[in-house]
C-alpha cells in the first residue's frame, strides 16, 4: 500500500491562501495577550503611516519659510513655529515614525515567533505521527533541513505580509491622493505608470528568481542530507576509507549550491538595478514637470522640494514592496516542501470510533493475516496462530520469510489487507494505537539509544520511575554493576545511537527500558543474534526472567534462544510450514531440523576455533600420538 498523499494546496503558492492559513497562528484562540498585541501593533502601524505624511508637508513649509516665499497652506504653520521650528518640527516627525514602527515591531515580535513555534511543533507532532513506511522512505537529514527552512518561511511571511503589505498599499493611496489634490492628475498618472511598471518588473523578476531559489534549496538538502548521513555512519566510512569520496559527494552538491546561490545574488543585483531605472525615470518626469511649474510661478521652491520628499518617502514602500514580494515569494519556496509534508496523510489511522484496548490477560491471535508492502510481492500468505495468555511463543524461519513483519503487524505500523489481528479478542485495527503500543514491550535487534544518558535511555520506558526503580530495572536486566561502576554512574552520556556502548550493553539498557515499562506483552525480535555466543547466554538468561508471566512473542534467527518457548512456528515464504515444540520439531526432521544441524554445526565450529585461540594464548602445544 502506497503512502497516501493529498494533492498540494494551491494556497501553498498564493499569499492570501497562506495568510488565511496562517490567520489562527496569527490570532491564536485562548491567548488574549498575543491578540491585544497585534492590536496594537496595528494601531502603531496606521498612526506611523500618517505621521510620516506629515514629514514631507513641514520639509515643504521649512524650506518656502526659508525662501520668503510662502503659499497659503504654509502661512499658518510659519506663524505658529517659525522657520527654525519647522525644520526642527521635520527632523523629530521623522523619529517619531521611526520610533512608532520599532513599538510595532516590538509588539509583534512574539505574535510572529508564536506563529513559529506552533507550525513547527504541528510539523514534528505530524512527523510522529506518520507511518513507518513514510519515515523509511525519507531521509533524516532532508527532512530537518526542511523544516528549518519552513519555520524561518514563516516568520517571514507573518511578519512580511501583516507588517507591510496593507500599510504600503495605504500609504501608496494617500500619497496618490495628496499629488491629486495639490497638483493634479498628471502627477497622478505619472505616478500610477511608474508604480505599475515597477511592480510588473518586480513580480517578472522575481518569479524567475524562484526557480534559481529552487535549485538552490534542492542542492542544500542535498548537501545536508549527504553531510547528516556521513557523520552518523562515520564508523562505516573509517572501515573502507573513503573520506575522500564523502569528501567529494559533499563537495559535488555544495558546488550545485555554490552556483545557483551565485545565480541568486546576481539576479538580485539586476533586479535592483531595473527597480531603481525604472523609478528613477519616473522621478525624473516628475521632478522636471515641477521644475517647470516653478520656473512659470505655478509652483515655489517648497513644492519641488515637497515633490522630491515625497517621491522619496514613496521609494521606501515601492522599494518594500518588491522587498516583499520576493520575500513571501522566496519563503513560500521555502516552506512549500512543509506543506507538502502536512499535506501526507498517515498510512495508519485511528478509526473515529476507535476505543482503548481493554488488557486481560493479553493472549494474542492471529487469524488468517495476508499482508504485502508491495501488492506485486506479498509477505504473509493466510498467517493463523495464537500466543495464550503468560505462554511464550517463538517466531523462526529463513531470512525474508516474514518475521520481523509480524512484530511490525502486531505494533500496527502497517494495516493488514485482510485476516485479523487480535488482542483479547479485539482488532488491532478497532483500538487506539496509543493504547495497543502502551501494552506492548519491544526489545529490538538493532537497539537505538538517544544520545542522552543511561538514565535518560533506561527511564524513557516510564517517564515517572523513580531513581530505585530505574536502579532495579538495571538490576534485572544485569547492567546495574556495570552502571555504576562507570565514574558518572547512570549520568554516563550513551553518545550518538549508543555507540559508546558495546553491543551488549546497549541490550541490556533496552531490556531495562522494556522492564520499566512493564507491559503484558513481549516481543523479543532477533533481540540476541548481533551478539557473540557468550554474550547472547548472558542476555538470554536477562530476558528469560523478563518474559516469565508475560505473553511474549519471540523472533528468532539462532534457534538455541526458543527451546524453551512453549511452541514455535517455522515460517517459510509467509506461510506457516511447521508448529510443535523443539524436541517434537526435530522428530519432525524437516525445516526446523534441518535449520538447528547447520546451526549446531557453525556453533561447534566456532566454539573449537575459540578454544584453538585459547590454547595458543596460553601456549599449550597440542601433539597428536602416533597411531599404535
Amino acid at each position: 500500500m502506497a503512502q497516501k498523499k493529498k494533492t498540494v494546496s494551491a494556497d501553498s503558492g498564493n499569499p492570501l491562501g497562506t495568510l488565511v492559513n496562517l490567520w489562527p497562528y496569527m490570532w491564536p484562540s485562548g491567548r488574549p495577550d498575543l491578540k491585544a498585541r497585534v492590536i496594537w501593533a496595528t494601531v502603531f502601524l496606521f498612526v506611523a503611516k500618517f505621521v510620516l505624511l506629515a514629514v514631507p508637508y513641514f520639509f515643504k513649509w521649512a524650506t518656502d519659510a526659508l525662501n520668503g516665499k510662502m503659499d497659503m497652506a504654509g502661512i499658518l504653520p510659519a506663524l505658529l513655529l517659525g522657520a527654525v521650528a519647522l525644520v526642527i518640527a521635520y527632523n523629530l516627525t521623522r523619529l517619531i515614525q521611526l520610533g512608532l514602527n520599532q513599538l510595532r515591531d516590538s509588539l509583534f515580535a512574539s505574535v510572529g515567533q508564536h506563529a513559529v513555534r506552533q507550525l513547527a511543533y504541528k510539523t514534528f507532532v505530524h512527523m510522529h505521527q506518520l507511518s513507518l513506511r513514510f519515515h523509511l522512505e525519507r531521509k533524516t537529514g532532508g527532512l530537518s533541513r526542511i523544516i528549518e527552512r519552513g519555520t524561518k518561511g514563516i516568520e517571514t511571511i507573518v511578519r512580511f505580509t501583516i507588517l507591510n503589505s496593507v500599510p504600503t498599499l495605504v500609504e501608496f493611496l494617500l500619497t496618490a491622493i495628496i499629488f491629486w489634490y495639490s497638483y493634479g492628475l498628471s502627477y497622478v498618472l505619472v505616478t500610477a505608470v511608474t508604480v505599475w511598471a515597477y511592480i510588473w518588473f518586480t513580480v517578472r523578476a522575481s518569479d524567475w528568481r524562484i526557480a534559481i531559489r529552487r535549485s538552490m534549496n534542492a542542492s542544500d538538502t542535498e548537501a545536508n542530507t549527504k553531510a547528516i548521513d556521513s557523520l552518523l555512519n562515520f564508523e562505516t566510512v573509517k572501515y573502507f576509507g573513503n573520506e575522500e569520496m564523502e569528501a567529494k559527494r559533499f563537495d559535488a552538491s555544495m558546488a550545485r549550491y555554490e552556483k545557483s546561490a551565485t545565480q541568486v545574488w546576481t539576479s538580485l543585483g539586476w533586479l535592483n538595478f531595473g527597480q531603481g531605472v525604472i523609478f528613477g525615470l519616473g522621478t525624473t518626469v516628475m521632478m522636471v514637470m515641477s521644475a517647470l511649474a516653478v520656473q512659470r510661478g505655478e509652483q515655489t521652491i517648497g513644492d519641488f522640494v515637497f515633490v522630491n520628499a515625497l517621491l522619496i518617502q514613496l521609494s521606501v514602500p515601492l522599494n518594500f514592496i518588491g522587498f516583499v514580494y520576493r520575500e513571501i515569494r522566496q519563503g513560500l519556496t521555502d516552506i512549500e516542501q512543509m506543506f507538502e509534508l502536512l499535506e501526507v496523510e498517515a498510512e495508519v489511522v485511528d478509526r473515529p470510533d476507535a476505543k482503548p484496548l481493554a488488557i486481560e490477560n493479553g493472549r494474542i491471535t492471529f487469524r488468517d493475516v495476508h499482508f504485502a508492502y508491495d501488492p506485486e510481492r506479498p509477505i504473509l500468505k493466510g498467517v493463523s496462530f495464537e500466543v495464550p495468555a503468560g505462554k511464550t511463543v517463538a517466531i523462526v524461519g529463513p531470512s525474508g520469510a516474514g518475521k520481523s513483519t509480524i512484530s511490525r503487524l502486531l505494533y500496527r505500523f502497517y494495516d493488514i489487507q485482510s485476516g485479523a489481528i487480535e488482542i483479547d479478542g479485539q482488532d488491532v485495527r478497532n483500538v487506539t494505537q496509543k493504547s495497543l503500543r502502551a501494552v506492548i514491550g519491544m526489545v529490538p535487534q538493532d537497539t537505538v539509544l538517544f544520545n542522552d544518558t543511561i538514565a535518560y535511555n533506561i527511564r524513557y520506558g516510564r517517564l515517572t520511575a523513580t531513581d530505585d526503580e530505574l536502579l532495579a530495572a538495571a538490576d534485572v536486566a544485569q547492567i546495574g554493576h556495570f552502571i555504576t561502576s562507570l565514574p558518572d554512574g547512570f549520568k554516563t552520556m550513551v553518545g550518538e545511537r549508543g555507540l559508546k556502548l558495546s553491543g551488549g550493553e546497549k541490550q541490556r539498557v533496552a531490556i531495562a527500558r522494556t522492564i520499566l515499562k512493564a507491559p503484558p506483552i513481549l516481543i523479543l525480535d532477533e533481540a540476541t543474534s548481533a551478539l557473540d555466543t557468550t554474550t547472547e547466554q548472558e542476555i538470554q538468561a536477562a530476558l528469560d526472567v523478563v518474559s516469565k508471566n508475560r505473553t511474549t512473542l519471540v523472533i528468532a534467527h539462532r534457534l538455541s534462544t526458543v527451546i524453551n518457548a512453549d511452541e514455535i512456528i517455522v515460517l517459510r515464504a509467509g506461510e506457516i510450514a511447521e508448529r510443535g515444540t523443539h524436541a517434537a520439531l526435530l522428530e519432525q526432521n524437516g525445516l526446523y531440523a534441518s535449520m538447528w544441524n547447520r546451526q549446531r554445526e557453525a556453533t561447534q565450529a566456532e566454539e573449537n576455533l575459540r578454544k584453538v585461540r585459547e590454547n595458543d594464548d596460553l601456549g599449550v602445544v597440542v601433539r597428536k600420538e602416533p597411531a599404535v
